[in-house]
């Protein structure tokens, strides 16, 4: 594939993981658990989101 297709495709990819996680971390935090009980969670859910994006960036966007 050409490098703007990865990219795009790697960006669609990212943003949907990102939305579901983003929004399961936000669901624990607000439901039952509370907001000390979900913490764990979004720490975890913030690193895993932090190495995608850099994975991201270091296959699609960083020239060779």
């Amino acid at each position: 594939m050409s490098r703007l297709t990865n990219i795009l495709m790697g960006i669609i990819g990212t943003g949907l993981m990102m939305v579901f996680v983003l929004g399961l971390s936000h669901s624990i935090s607000t439901g039952f658990a509370g907001f000390w009980g979900g913490f764990p969670f979004m720490c975890i859910a913030i690193f895993v989101i932090a190495l995608a994006l850099y994975n991201l960036w270091e296959d699609a966007v960083k020239k060779d």
